[in-house]
């Protein structure tokens, strides 16, 4: 796992026009201009807790509403995703992390398995975070796992605030990923599966 594991996408669609470079082995650097301001917030937290240097820039329908771009800022991520972990070699495949903020809890364990599923067990106490409809991260992470090609299982354990559950939610999310994608030393760059094959 010597190569750079790193991948860029550029989707456009008649709503929304996104790119995304990200680098599976960086630092945490991120630079984030999705025109949704607390999304910004929970995307470079994923970046940073995950070490991915990360850029986004969004371009979407925010004048309608906010679905479109956070949903295709999800599937644009999961392509690059995918793209940069490649035939999945030598990784651990499997991650799992708690990530607590004041009062919340988060629960994220992930499957980079080629077989795409969203679990999702969060509710959220009011229906806004600032100007942004809580129900929108659902689909975030769904259209991220389905295009990454992961199963995600994300539950929250504890919560009062939306904001608190919402990051400490992309917080586990960053932590779990970072572990599943590192390269494993005893695997040997083999593909951890026994078919042979993810």
């Amino acid at each position: 796992m010597n190569a750079p594991r790193t991948a860029s996408v550029h989707r456009v669609t008649g709503e929304t026009d996104i790119h995304v470079a990200i680098n599976l082995d960086g630092t945490g650097d991120s630079r984030i201009e999705t025109g949704i301001g607390f999304l910004d917030h929970m995307l470079t937290a994923l970046a940073r807790h995950g070490l991915f240097d990360l850029e986004i820039v969004a371009k979407g329908d925010l004048h309608i509403d906010f679905h479109h771009t956070t949903e295709d800022i999800g599937i644009a991520l999961g392509q690059a995703f995918a793209k940069a972990i490649g035939d999945k070699r030598g990784i651990r495949r499997f991650g799992s992390a708690l990530a607590p903020l004041d009062e919340a809890l988060s629960e994220v364990v992930v499957d980079i398995s080629g077989r795409p599923y969203l679990a999702w067990s969060v509710t959220f106490p009011s229906e806004k975070i600032g100007v942004m409809d809580t129900e929108l991260f659902e689909e975030f992470y769904r259209g991220f796992a389905m295009a990454a090609m992961i199963t995600l299982h994300v539950t929250s354990k504890a919560g009062r605030n939306s904001h608190h559950i919402a990051e400490a939610g992309f917080k586990a999310t960053a932590r779990a990923l970072r572990m599943a994608a590192e390269a494993d030393p005893r695997a040997a760059g083999a593909i951890p599966s026994t078919k042979g094959v993810l």
